[in-house]
């Protein structure tokens, strides 16, 4: 972790906090979810800057050190490949390896999506590319699907969830995301919470420390959780604005690796997809499809080893 270096950059009218160790070597640059940060790729930095790479984890728009405008409508996928394209300019980059999971596995796909000469291949984790739907909107279709205590859907009205989360104490809510091992819906009744009971005692699982903890929650302190937040709030914006890429396919190397108690493996319709070959029709280039036994939602921090040695298995090839 002494390695690791740290600076603010300014990239798209924003600044954002971009942490490295810097290397000659081929750049790899990680994109974390919610609610988390560069932090999260703590382990894979490390592991591959000792084999020659030059590894790059910012904070994504609206978290960490990096800007956080307060409206959604600041937070499309085209204002966040905006930033990660300029970042890399920012950098002299022409090329980069990306490994991304959860919402920044969202960013991945659509970073493929609109410059794929910028991605060499790509490492994704957790959230399948999900193709665009011509017809409806996203959280429309969850609301069908899931009803109105999905938690996508309870985070769409502006303040609520931040309400509910300022309930409890912020360690206790990256406790109560990281910790999850429930691979069924996250429902949330209104009269339940998004913080829920404040004074749950929630045990850390082995790969987790106070420390870890501590880090994510003294940060997300200072910030709040809006910037994350936005981002489920701008998906219905996003759909309009992506109305041009329906149907178009990923067009970069792949590999995917997702754990069989992932939240996301497990919704409903989701493993059809990825085995019965919807997956591959929309990402043609798929070579590497893993599913890690035993493994949760929060996989490149649960499993270091194991992703940092699948991630270099990948990219050694190119």
């Amino acid at each position: 972790m002494d390695t690791i270096q740290h600076s603010n950059i300014l990239v798209n009218g924003i600044t954002m906090h971009v942490a490295q160790i810097p290397n000659q070597g081929p750049p790899v640059l990680f994109l974390h979810g919610f609610p988390e940060l560069w932090y999260s790729w703590r382990h894979q930095m490390v592991h591959l800057s000792a084999l020659g790479y030059r590894t790059i984890a910012p904070d994504l728009r609206g978290y960490g050190g990096t800007d956080a405008p307060p409206s959604a409508a600041d937070y499309t996928v085209f204002h966040v490949v905006g930033d990660l394209v300029c970042l890399l300019d920012a950098l002299a980059i022409q090329q980069v390896f990306l490994v991304a999971h959860d919402w920044g596995a969202v960013i991945a796909w659509n970073f493929c999506l609109l410059r794929p000469d910028r991605i060499k291949a790509l490492v994704n984790m957790s959230v399948v590319f999900s193709p665009r739907h011509p017809l409806r909107k996203p959280i429309e279709s969850m609301r069908v699907m899931f009803g109105d205590d999905y938690y996508i859907c309870r985070f769409q009205q502006p303040g609520e969830a931040e309400e509910e989360f300022a309930r409890v104490d912020t360690a206790l809510v990256i406790k109560k995301f990281l910790a999850s091992r429930n691979p069924g819906l996250l429902l949330v009744p209104k009269e339940v919470g998004l913080g829920g009971n404040p004074n749950a005692k929630i045990p850390l699982p082995s790969w987790l420390s106070e420390d870890d903890v501590n880090y994510f929650a003294n940060t997300f302190k200072r910030t709040g959780f809006t910037g994350g937040l936005n981002y489920y709030r701008a998906m219905d914006l996003n759909w309009e604005l992506t109305a041009a890429w329906t149907g178009e396919q990923i067009k970069v190397p792949v590999k995917f690796i997702v754990g069989d108690l992932d939240i996301t493996y497990n919704t409903p319709g989701v493993k059809d997809f990825i085995h019965k070959g919807g997956f591959k029709k929309h990402v043609p280039f798929l070579q590497e499809l893993v599913i890690m036994e035993g493994v949760a939602h929060f996989i490149n921090q649960e499993k270091p080893q194991e992703v940092n040695e699948h991630v270099y298995d990948f990219i050694k090839k190119f």
